[in-house]
């Protein structure tokens, strides 16, 4: 029966394969699908930070107008998007349509990959990550949205507004424009990650709460050079970027604790029986 339910090597990469296989076949029908509607995509997503109509616009500039000023409200973004390589709209047009295919199919991949990880932790592990994709997901679609809400106006607008010299125009190359935003959109993604790492790292025993807690000051440090990175040289803005990790950090201390104290009960279970 062991040699019947055991897998060897081969078998392992072949089944590997098959999960990424169907992974990246879900982005690839995501990625076709924003391909084939680029003209609503490019207008309505990923031009629209671009535009003074954009939702977190109109937003600041309610909020502005409620506590009587128009100090938040955005007149106007004076930069124009231009095309200055002959494959430039092209290659943009399935680099964007890539990026969209891996932002929705990101549930249904990570599921996949998570099948063929799941079967090899003991049952107990099983059970304490049970709802992984799910929480995963959750948090990486925050991210998503906000970079792409929050973080991304903020640097556009400071960006295009920020300029040396009144004589010189902000004509800005389609490629820096849908590179800096999917760059921020998936970094955003990626750092909200945080609450799930900090898990299986305490899982595993690598990290523990008293570690966090010594290491505060340092990694405060290490989000705001992150922040830094990601976003343009705004102080503000980085401080929007940098503001939700630090509560993410904080919520993982408090995670880290509670997996600690229940694999100290869990030990002393052991011990005691």
């Amino acid at each position: 029966m062991a040699e019947e339910t055991e897998m060897g090597f081969l078998d392992h990469l072949e089944e590997l394969r098959w999960h990424i296989m169907r992974a990246v076949f879900s982005i690839g029908i995501f990625a076709i699908i924003a391909f084939v509607n680029g003209s609503f995509i490019f207008k309505h997503i990923i031009l629209a930070p671009g535009r003074v109509d954009f939702i977190t616009y109109k937003m600041l500039c309610q909020l502005s107008n409620a506590i009587g000023s128009d100090i938040l409200c955005i007149e106007s973004l004076p930069f124009t998007i231009q095309n200055r390589a002959m494959t430039g709209q092209f290659s943009m047009h399935i680099m964007a349509s890539a990026i969209i295919g891996l932002v929705f199919a990101f549930p249904y991949a990570f599921w996949e990959i998570w099948r063929f990880v799941r079967p090899g932790l003991h049952r107990h592990e099983q059970k304490a990550t049970r709802g992984a994709t799910f929480f995963v997901t959750v948090l990486f679609m925050m991210g998503v949205s906000f970079g792409y809400f929050i973080v991304s106006p903020l640097a556009i607008n400071f960006l295009t507004n920020y300029q040396i010299d009144a004589s010189i125009l902000n004509e800005i190359d389609l490629t820096s424009y849908v590179s800096t935003l999917a760059m921020i959109v998936l970094a955003c993604g990626v750092l909200f990650q945080l609450p799930i790492v900090v898990f299986f790292l305490a899982k595993a025993g690598l990290v523990t709460p008293s570690f966090m807690r010594t290491y505060r000051k340092h990694a405060l440090v290490m989000i705001l050079v992150i922040s830094a990175i990601i976003t343009p040289p705004d102080p503000v803005t980085q401080m929007f970027v940098a503001l939700p990790i630090t509560i993410l950090y904080e919520f993982s201390i408090r995670l880290c604790a509670r997996v600690h104290k229940k694999m100290l009960k869990e030990k002393e279970l052991i011990l005691g029986s």
